[in-house]
């Protein structure tokens, strides 16, 4: 009985540090709101510089730290664009020539004109940093 009730409450502690950092579905989306919680790490360097231009360049889809846009783009801080199912390269490959839609019901990304691949590189380190500080990794 009792490595009953240890199992249950072992798998919703890893329920909750797996899947925590989403919104519940209440079904009162806000259209424009974010999708998923997203919580901020200190940034530095090259992750401080992405943070800026992913303000300047993606967010009005993606979301403000990368939390999603209901009914406009999907979160980058969320398991399916974790570093094993969306490699960097990914990023690099959407904003030189877009995305089909694929995952997320938010139709085509279009290219993203004015990137260098500087730029990109600070981009893909700033959506990492907060991957990684949501338990994405």
């Amino acid at each position: 009985m009792r490595i009953l009730l240890l199992i249950g409450i072992a798998a919703i502690v890893l329920a909750v540090l797996r899947f925590g950092f989403e919104k519940p579905d209440d079904g009162k989306a806000t259209p424009g709101g974010a999708i998923v919680s997203v919580r901020i790490p200190e940034l530095t360097g090259r992750a401080e510089a992405g943070q800026k231009l992913f303000s300047a360049n993606c967010a009005v889809c993606h979301g403000e730290n990368a939390a999603g846009r209901d009914g406009m783009g999907p979160p980058l801080v969320h398991k399916i664009y974790e570093p094993g199912h969306h490699a960097d390269g990914a990023f690099y490959l959407a904003v030189a020539r877009g995305a089909r839609a694929h995952h997320w019901p938010f139709g085509d990304m279009p290219p993203i004109e004015g990137l260098t691949q500087d730029n990109i590189a600070k981009i893909v380190d700033y959506v990492r940093t907060l991957q990684r500080a949501n338990g994405i990794s």
